[in-house]
């Protein structure tokens, strides 16, 4: 809506950049252009405001496929008047010269063609399309069918109007035609659903049996292994006690031996020294058989002597000098 401001009688038009202003005054066309500023005088001016900017018109409706099932179209049209002065000649864009609001509807008005030219190509097309096909294919064909109608359609050239784009969102069937249509495909669904658990469960249990006899084979295995190993012990403890009794029996039998050499050995020595002893005392006697007994007596009294413990004094009576005396010359 144009921007009109009251000063003194006058009136002042400041329109937007979108907007396509077109001012007739007394018949004749003195402004036309978008994004004007101009003065005028409401009693002798005409105005009218067209949207030259690109628009979206979204629309629903309803068609019937070939085997008579209700579909419900959405689509959105993307539009812009590329006449303005056209589109103001054949639709009533006047604005009023106090408030700058349109007199009419003409949007609504353009909606209407734009919203019975689409339904009229989508009815064409989708009454000749079964449901399957048209929920699986019906947007795309919809969609050509629509744009080919408005290229071909000579009221909007005549009304100053440029088709965009068009675009087909859905095409839905009632709900308890779509509730139907989608019960096998959850059903598959869900069987594939049921099939994956059971396969996963299978593999579960297919690992869990493959670890059980893992572990089980662990369990035997190390079984065997102490099995083993306790008669390992065993044949290493009674080969160590073998051994240790060949080694003591090797043992006692050496020492038995250098025990009964040792004992040769001294009994040989003992002898020898016996008769080393008995040799020298047969040679000893030998030697004083043949010596007087007074001499044998000073031998014995040096032998005696030397057996004696040391002396470091001693002090002989007379009397006792005079019983050793008389006691030798009775010994002779």
């Amino acid at each position: 809506m144009a921007d009109i401001t009251r000063r003194l009688g006058w009136r002042h038009l400041r329109g937007a950049p979108t907007a396509h202003i077109r001012h007739h005054r007394s018949g004749t066309l003195v402004h036309d252009g978008p994004g004007l500023s101009f003065w005028y005088r409401s009693l002798t001016a005409a105005l009218s405001e067209v949207p030259v900017d690109d628009r979206e018109l979204a629309m629903t409706f309803h068609a019937r496929t070939a085997d008579f099932q209700d579909v419900a179209v959405q689509a959105t049209v993307t539009y812009r008047i590329s006449d303005p002065a056209v589109a103001a000649a054949r639709l009533d864009f006047s604005i009023d010269p106090d408030t700058g609001a349109w007199r009419g509807a003409p949007l609504e008005q353009l909606g209407t063609l734009l919203t019975e030219t689409a339904q009229q190509h989508a009815l064409d097309v989708l009454a000749r399309t079964p449901l399957s096909e048209a929920l699986v294919d019906g947007v795309t064909s919809v969609r050509e069918r629509v744009a080919a109608g408005f290229a071909a359609e000579p009221r909007l050239p005549a009304t100053g109007i440029e088709i965009v784009a068009v675009r087909v969102v859905a095409l839905r069937p009632e709900p308890e035609v779509e509730r139907a249509l989608r019960t096998p495909a959850r059903e598959q669904i869900q069987q594939e659903a049921d099939r994956a658990t059971y396969e996963r469960r299978a593999v579960a249990v297919e690992r869990e049996r493959t670890i059980a006899e893992n572990e089980l084979s662990s369990k035997i295995e190390l079984a065997r292994r102490e099995e083993r190993l306790v008669d390992q012990r065993g044949t290493n403890a009674r080969r160590e006690a073998e051994e240790n009794a060949a080694a003591d029996k090797v043992r006692a039998e050496a020492e038995a031996t250098r025990t009964v050499r040792l004992a040769r050995a001294e009994a040989e020595a003992a002898r020898e020294v016996g008769e080393a002893r008995a040799q020298a005392q047969a040679a000893w006697l030998r030697v004083h058989t043949d010596v007087d007994v007074t001499t044998l007596h000073a031998l014995t009294g040096t032998r005696l002597a030397e057996n004696l413990p040391r002396i470091d004094s001693l002090t002989v009576s007379p009397d006792v000098l005079t019983g050793l005396l008389a006691k030798l010359g009775t010994s002779r």
